[in-house]
């Protein structure tokens, strides 16, 4: 298995790479919110780096309701998400393929009524190409082709832009998959995605955003410029802003030389404690009806599983019958019944998993350490 000693980029590295980049282009680093968006009723939980900023996008926050928030212009940080329930839901394909979780984080950077796209889309690449130094030539950028019915044009701004890094071929129009929306209503607004083709020296076109896990969505710049309010009524936001999100753990995937996301460092590690709880074998990243006897599937969903609920239990939700809480439990049930009827584990494993999520996890989300362990495993005893 991988180690981060033997590592160009591990994923911490990554992330702080990532942070460092906008911090010296005049970002304030802002840390995580909770995955449990108290105050919002409109999520079940944070989807998206850019939640706890919706108030700014929707021009909600006054120097007295939130002095801090007001004078922000510019922003970075990694968000831990959960996507397990409301629009966005992960749940069912966690396990069956190699990219998909119910916990992940959205690295991410903003400007709020400060730079558009031109910066955007110019620090992407530069960062992209000339300090994580990945192959030109297996990027693809997608622009949006505008909705004339909202009232939307095609977004030629931003695909104009990417013509001066990238040849026409590798610069592609797309309908919804590039117009992005948080919830069924709120901030929304054309987005440019950027693809990399995991095998390379092909011409990957017909490949970008048809869920072909060699050819990858990497990071997402949405360019705020409207407020949904009904399905078929978007009103112009009263300023522009920019709400860029790159998954960390596909993202690590591609600079580790991995096709997988449960190969990166993070994971292998994980796996070794997996298997030293339930003395299964070896985890051999097989999919589908070549994982016949559903352990590698099984590995996969207890690792996303028990990093779900040691993040959302340590932000204040517990498992139950209702909401969100009941979304919990359904994971918990799941990652519990993976590592009990197929990897075999004793019972009572699966809450000795929980040091795992806190070694990897607790560096940078200190939040992690304190009591959370014991008011984590206290919750899942409970179940």
């Amino acid at each position: 298995m991988s180690t981060t000693s033997d590592l160009e980029w591990p994923l911490a590295k990554i992330r702080k790479t990532f942070i460092e980049f906008f911090e010296g282009r005049e970002h304030t680093f802002v840390p995580s919110s909770p995955t449990i968006p108290h105050n919002d009723p409109t999520l079940l939980f944070a989807n998206a780096g850019m939640n706890q900023f919706k108030a700014i996008f929707l021009n909600e926050i006054t120097p007295e309701s939130d002095a801090f928030l007001y004078s922000l212009k510019r922003a970075c940080n990694s968000q831990k998400c959960i996507r397990a329930g409301g629009k966005h839901n992960d749940l069912e394909d966690v396990g069956n393929d190699v990219y998909h979780h119910t916990m992940f984080e959205m690295m991410g950077n903003w400007s709020f009524g400060d730079f558009f796209k031109k910066e955007a889309i110019g620090w992407a690449w530069e960062l992209l190409t000339d300090v994580f130094k990945l192959d030109k030539e297996r990027l693809y950028a997608t622009y949006y082709e505008g909705h004339p019915a909202l009232g939307i044009p095609m977004d030629t701004e931003a695909r104009d832009l990417w013509l001066e890094f990238l040849p026409a071929e590798r610069v592609l129009p797309y309908g919804k998959d590039n117009f992005w929306e948080m919830g069924d209503t709120g901030p929304c607004g054309p987005c440019t995605e950027i693809h990399y083709d995991h095998v390379g020296g092909r011409d990957a076109a017909s490949l970008v955003n048809m869920d072909d896990p060699t050819v990858i969505e990497i990071w997402n710049l949405v360019f705020m410029q409207y407020n949904r309010v009904s399905n078929d009524k978007v009103l112009e936001l009263p300023a522009k802003h920019v709400d860029t999100g790159a998954g960390l753990e596909r993202l690590a995937a591609v600079l580790q030389g991995k096709t997988s996301n449960y190969d990166i460092d993070l994971f292998q590690r994980m796996f070794a404690r997996i298997q030293e709880v339930s003395g299964a074998r070896a985890y051999s990243g097989k999919l589908g009806e070549e994982d016949e006897d559903k352990v590698d599937t099984a590995y996969r969903v207890v690792a996303d599983h028990i990093r779900t609920l040691v993040f959302a239990i340590n932000d204040g939700c517990v498992p139950s019958s209702t909401g969100r809480g009941y979304v919990l439990r359904r994971i918990l049930r799941r990652g519990v019944r993976y590592l009990s009827d197929v990897l075999k584990a004793p019972a009572g494993s699966f809450q000795l998993l929980i040091s795992a999520v806190i070694e990897e996890m607790g560096e940078f989300f200190t939040e992690l350490k304190g009591d959370m362990s014991v008011r984590t495993l206290f919750a899942l005893l409970l179940q």
